[in-house]
């Protein structure tokens, strides 16, 4: 997927791994992404791990995001 330079104003996207950077890309497709970019980050990363880096101590996940990903994802 070509990630939109918007979703990630603070690196180049084409330099984004997505092994490497999977908590970065979860975090902000969760709290900023479009419909077509919550849809393939669903079938790019099982929901388990979606789910971890939600709840990971200092996940980037705003609070209200967090609220409406926890209720959709049980």
């Amino acid at each position: 997927m070509k990630f939109r330079e918007s979703l990630f104003w603070d690196t180049n996207p084409n330099n984004i791994d997505l092994n490497k950077n999977a908590r970065y890309i979860i975090e902000r497709v969760l709290d900023f992404g479009r419909l077509e970019e919550v849809s393939w980050l669903f079938k790019t990363y099982p929901k388990e791990e979606i789910k971890r880096v939600m709840d990971l101590p200092r996940s980037q996940v705003s609070n209200k995001s967090k609220i409406l990903w926890n209720l959709l994802l049980t």
